[in-house]
């Protein structure tokens, strides 16, 4: 079961990629504020109707849920739009390579720490190899 897992994520780093590129190009046209507002709301009625009929969770408790945990929208804001931003002038592969390399680096030291609810997971040095070779890999392709 692990390996559709993984393959789903697999496929969530595709979409990011071609969405990235897609929303560089839209933002040439309409605006890059404009291409990522344009994102998010096609996004949330999409997501509305998948709720509306397939949710199970409790949208009401988002207003009891701690303010921390609220966060993801705002930082989902701010990822697209810096890729709408950055693809178009660095082209999608170093704008993708910079973020998997800004992930890897952030996910480390959040299991590192256990923040924001996450279990303990030691640095090790084949962590720190591959964000190395990662970044090595970005200054290749640069």
């Amino acid at each position: 079961m692990k390996i559709w897992t993984y393959l789903l994520a697999l496929l969530a780093g595709v979409s990011l990629s071609v969405e990235g590129a897609i929303y560089g190009e839209l933002g040439k046209t309409i605006g890059k504020l404009e291409s990522s507002f344009y994102n998010f709301f096609v996004g949330a009625i999409i997501l509305g109707i998948i709720v509306l009929f397939l949710g199970k969770g409790s949208l009401a408790y988002t207003f009891q849920a701690p303010k921390w945990e609220l966060s993801g929208g705002v930082l989902g804001t701010i990822y697209l739009t810096i890729l709408i931003i950055a693809i178009p002038i660095v082209g999608v592969g170093i704008a993708m390579i910079s973020v998997i390399i800004g992930q890897m680096a952030m996910s480390i030291l959040i299991e590192h720490k256990g923040w924001l609810g996450s279990s303990k997971a030691r640095v090790n040095k084949e962590k720190l190899i591959a964000v190395t070779l990662m970044t090595i890999s970005l200054l290749l392709i640069f």
